[in-house]
């Protein structure tokens, strides 16, 4: 194994790791600080699109600029800043909000299953076999993460479970929508731009200078974790991973999230994890290996 591939195996781990552990964190300081979803969401994306653009900036400016140079992509960056980057921002932290950063992370994958039948629709075309295998396990394992295995009741409380299901529904969104931008513009100033839009008109829309939370520093330095470290630096590492791997190998890796979210939830939070949601859990994040064997098999048809 080369050391460009050990990097970027590195770095592909790294960021999702990095994302697992922002999650947890962030429901310590939703649970035992005075700090709310709107107000970390805005201030998450706010702080780390300053960075990343005034990175961006440095790297090249020219680069960095290029889409506002362009009216139709300008617009369409805007849009995505709200429905794409904005949107699984926030409901990824009201499903952590409502319910707990293990199992909101975990329905995050669940992505892949609805760009599936996105794309089935779309292309009017019946899936691949492996498209209805990722389905079925998809569907399985969420049935098994939300009921304990108990059909007739919830585990989780039904806000937590709604958020969960949005958090996929805006990942897929996330994922599908930057396709042309990012491969015109690359993805640091994509990244960068849609942050800081969606940073700044979340923070005007739920006045966050208003919010702000009781100083101690451990909530701030929580915080900056999330912001620094769990943003910035997470998308930095997974984004620069591609330089030196395949992107079907950075999204098995990405499996490193849940995994993380997971396991310090149960050690530090007191999760309770069952065999159930344990084996529900495996499925639906199994559903990245299962799509990334068929795509190392065979191409996945144009899009």
């Amino acid at each position: 194994m080369t050391n460009s591939k050990v990097q970027g195996i590195a770095l592909a781990i790294t960021g999702p790791l990095l994302w697992g552990i922002s999650g947890t964190i962030a429901q310590a300081l939703f649970t035992n600080a005075t700090v709310t979803a709107n107000w970390l969401v805005s201030i998450r994306m706010l702080i780390s699109g300053v960075l990343l653009v005034g990175y961006g900036m440095l790297k090249d400016t020219h680069e960095n600029v290029a889409v506002w140079r362009h009216f139709g992509d300008a617009v369409y960056l805007v849009f995505f800043s709200f429905i794409g980057m904005a949107a699984s921002q926030y409901t990824y932290f009201k499903a952590i909000d409502y319910g707990n950063a293990a199992t909101a992370t975990i329905l995050q994958f669940l992505s892949p299953a609805l760009i599936i039948i996105y794309l089935a629709i779309r292309m009017q075309r019946w899936p691949r076999r492996v498209d209805l295998i990722s389905l079925a396990m998809a569907l399985i394992g969420t049935i098994l993460l939300v009921t304990h295995g108990h059909l007739t009741t919830l585990s989780i409380p039904p806000k937590g479970f709604y958020w969960g299901l949005l958090t996929a529904l805006s990942a897929s969104l996330y994922t599908l929508l930057p396709r042309n931008l990012l491969k015109r513009y690359g993805s640091i100033p994509i990244v960068g731009w849609s942050m800081l839009i969606g940073g700044v008109a979340f923070s005007v829309f739920y006045k966050v200078w208003d919010q702000m939370p009781a100083f101690s520093w451990q909530t701030y330095g929580r915080v900056g974790f999330v912001v620094i470290f769990g943003t910035m630096f997470a998308y930095l590492f997974f984004l620069g991973s591609l330089q030196f791997i395949t992107a079907t190998t950075a999204s098995v890796l990405g499996c490193f999230e849940p995994l993380s979210a997971t396991f310090l939830s149960v050690v530090f939070l007191g999760v309770s994890f069952g065999l159930p949601e344990i084996f529900g859990a495996v499925l639906i994040v199994g559903t990245v290996f299962v799509q990334s064997w068929a795509t190392m098999r065979r191409p996945l048809r144009p899009e």
